[in-house]
């Protein structure tokens, strides 16, 4: 079993029955969903929120009960990946270009679990590249700007070379800034911009986080 299949096997382990659970993408939620899908076979009561198309065609093909966001009131638990968390436990989502739904449904949440490697592990947030959903629409106006930062934009494109389109039908650009100092200054003024739908800083949400290493998962308590 490699380690991402061990935290989200674990993970699963959080859900009770007649729970509304938020159901996170990417390679490691993958494995969430897998092991949901095995509890609910075998009795487990679950009601699924999830963040992107492609965690609700494998939801669907497990048989795990769904909800659109819009028809429930409150989350129980979400459970999601990350790409890089601090060591104040702010983190980094979106490599996957589902940030925009994950945030959503976890700000939504009573709580929120981070489910990921040792490696996503970091003192201070930035090397992994930053997330900025935009729209379609003079999206290079925001270019020109974060390249004018000194941000080192790059537009995200897709396996065929093309521009990456959201599940929202939006665009990515990519911030590579080496080292976040102050998240919350740049959280803010990325949200004051006019065109930026949402951004891959998710800070002061997580409660839970597992971490998986090589023969075990830590459960760290970050808020």
């Amino acid at each position: 079993m490699n380690i991402k299949q061990m935290v989200g096997e674990k993970a699963a382990e959080y859900v009770k029955d007649g729970m509304i659970v938020g159901l996170g993408t990417g390679s490691t939620a993958y494995y969430l969903v897998e092991a949901l899908g095995r509890r609910v076979q075998e009795g487990l009561t679950m009601t699924g929120v999830t963040t992107s198309l492609r965690t609700k065609e494998q939801a669907e093909a497990l048989g795990i009960p769904l909800k659109d966001l819009n028809d429930v009131k409150e989350i129980d638990l979400t459970i999601d990946g990350a790409d890089e968390i601090s060591s104040d436990y702010q983190g980094i989502k979106g490599g996957g270009g589902a940030h925009l739904f994950e945030k959503m449904v976890a700000d939504h949440s009573k709580k929120v679990m981070w489910i990921v490697d040792s490696s996503k592990m970091v003192e201070t947030l930035g090397a992994f590249p930053l997330p900025i959903e935009v729209v379609t629409f003079g999206y290079q106006q925001l270019f020109r700007l974060f390249e004018a930062k000194g941000y080192q934009p790059t537009l995200r494109l897709d396996e065929a070379g093309q521009t990456y389109i959201t599940d929202g039908g939006h665009y990515i650009i990519d911030l590579h800034l080496g080292e976040i100092k102050h998240p919350h200054t740049l959280a803010a003024w990325l949200d004051s911009l006019t065109g930026v739908v949402e951004h891959g800083l998710f800070l002061d949400q997580v409660d839970t986080i597992l971490v998986g290493h090589k023969d075990s998962v830590e459960v760290i308590t970050a808020r």
